[in-house]
């Protein structure tokens, strides 16, 4: 026999400082890990040819790839970053919009909402 108590589980909410801090460590370890990759082919292109051309041509094309993938790592968290903050002023500027709306008389909400669905509809528009 079981008595079970209902228990909600709820998951925990990540602040925008949270995320920040955590876009700074991975990115920390993948330039560690990309400066080491780098290194590594570097020491072990050496000691496997005798020529400077093979050991430049091997860590080249190391280091292009490592500096490409960490390149766009940071590309796409710069504009992860920029889309939240663009979500929080549209979300911001909605908010004072609809306050505003609110204050309005019913009348002057009613001409402002048909002059809306007037501008965002200009096929049904008539002359």
């Amino acid at each position: 026999m079981s008595t079970s108590v209902g228990v909600r589980e709820t998951t925990p909410t990540v602040t925008p400082e949270e995320i920040d801090r955590l876009r700074l460590r991975y990115g920390f370890w993948i330039i560690i890990t990309g400066f080491a990759l780098v290194f590594v082919i570097a020491l072990i292109s050496t000691f496997r040819w005798a020529e400077v051309t093979s050991v430049a041509t091997v860590v080249g094309a190391v280091a292009s790839l490592v500096g490409t993938v960490v390149g766009a790592f940071f590309g796409v968290q710069v504009g992860a970053v920029g889309k939240e903050r663009a979500d929080a002023a549209r979300e911001r500027s909605e908010e004072g919009i609809r306050a505003a709306l609110s204050m309005l008389p019913p009348e002057a909400a009613e001409q402002l909402r048909a002059e809306m669905n007037r501008k965002e509809n200009p096929e049904t528009r008539m002359t």
